[in-house]
């Protein structure tokens, strides 16, 4: 049976993972994309182990204390968002590709865990770019665009630590990269 890799998707806020990786899941449909387990409610039109799983906190208490999460954080001091481990390693085990879309904190946890996981940073063409698709996106306040820049900062600042960066110039050739980084390490 071939080795089974897991891809780490990280970048800031804005920068267009989830066109990217909707498209490469497209393009690389034997990937297989881990969904997130999160304290929090379902928004209008989330769905049950599509969106995320939602569990209550003492469910995700649990997970935790049982090791049965592969990386997992508290956010805005609020809810708890994490990726359930067995899902991952039962894919893993049978021979497939494993892809997780994760913030910096979590990245960094599943280096430690999953240490051969291929790590990618998606980042934007310039700072300016970064700032009007968040503006453009109208979907955040003044306060939580600003927060979400201080965040980005940080990540952008924690680029070289990803085996791979992509620049977002666009979706088309964003994606194109990405599914050549899949496909040489598969």
């Amino acid at each position: 049976m071939r080795s089974a890799h897991a891809f780490v998707i990280c970048g800031p806020t804005a920068v267009g993972k989830g066109c990217i990786i909707e498209q490469l899941l497209l393009a690389v449909p034997e990937l297989w994309y881990s969904v997130s387990a999160t304290t929090r409610h379902p928004r209008p039109g989330e769905v049950e182990g599509k969106n995320y799983y939602f569990v209550t906190p003492e469910r995700f208490d649990e997970l935790v204390a049982a090791g049965g999460m592969l990386e997992w954080a508290q956010v805005h001091g609020e809810h708890r968002y994490g990726t359930p481990r067995q899902p991952v390693t039962e894919k893993l085990a049978a021979g497939r590709d494993v892809l997780l879309e994760l913030d910096l904190a979590g990245a960094r946890q599943v280096r430690e865990s999953l240490p051969q996981a291929i790590q990618i940073f998606v980042a934007p063409p310039t700072w300016q770019e970064l700032e009007a698709r968040l503006i453009g996106r109208g979907t955040e306040s003044e306060v939580e665009r600003n927060r979400r820049l201080q965040t980005a900062k940080v990540e952008l600042a924690a680029q070289d630590e990803f085996d791979y960066v992509i620049v977002n110039d666009t979706v088309a050739q964003a994606t194109a990269e990405l599914v050549q980084i899949v496909r040489a390490n598969q």
